[in-house]
């Protein structure tokens, strides 16, 4: 379900009031409710490793899976952005500007928006140190695939 209608149904259902939540706490609000939407979505398929990208390395495929749980109700699938925060699938943030340690900053401090209009970007806890290397691993693979850097790291 997009974003928006996940916000909008928590704003009908009174969980959240527009314009009365800072992002982060409107953010968190819509993190759990997709949460609660997957437990409760049943599936029955497998989805493991079948749902990874093909031709992926190892490193990036655990970034992968660790980016869609903790990253891609802000940042979109396979990093493409959302109506709560911007693409990392982006120029901008090729390792020329936004090396991998921002990306570190950013998941454990939280960041100041900068160049984009989404709000600031809170820290994300519990990520661990080798979680975090995997999912810049993956986010430096999407930006190779789309052709933003010549070759990635992992």
């Amino acid at each position: 379900m997009p974003s928006s209608l996940i916000r909008s149904e928590l704003i009908r259902s009174g969980l959240i009031r527009a314009g009365k939540y800072p992002a982060a706490v409107a953010a968190l609000a819509l993190m759990l409710a997709a949460l609660l939407m997957v437990g409760c979505s049943g599936g029955g398929g497998d989805e493991g490793a079948a749902g990874m990208a093909p031709g992926l390395p190892a490193k990036a495929q655990a970034g992968e899976a660790a980016f869609n749980a903790r990253c891609a109700l802000c940042h979109g699938v396979k990093a493409a952005g959302t109506g709560l925060g911007p693409p990392l699938a982006h120029r901008i943030y090729e390792p020329g500007h936004h090396q991998d340690f921002a990306f570190r900053n950013a998941v454990r401090n939280g960041v100041v928006a900068h160049h984009w209009q989404f709000g600031d970007m809170p820290p994300v806890p519990g990520v661990s140190d080798g979680d975090i290397e995997a999912i810049i691993c993956y986010v430096r693979e999407l930006q190779r695939a789309a052709g933003i850097i010549a070759e990635s790291r992992c």
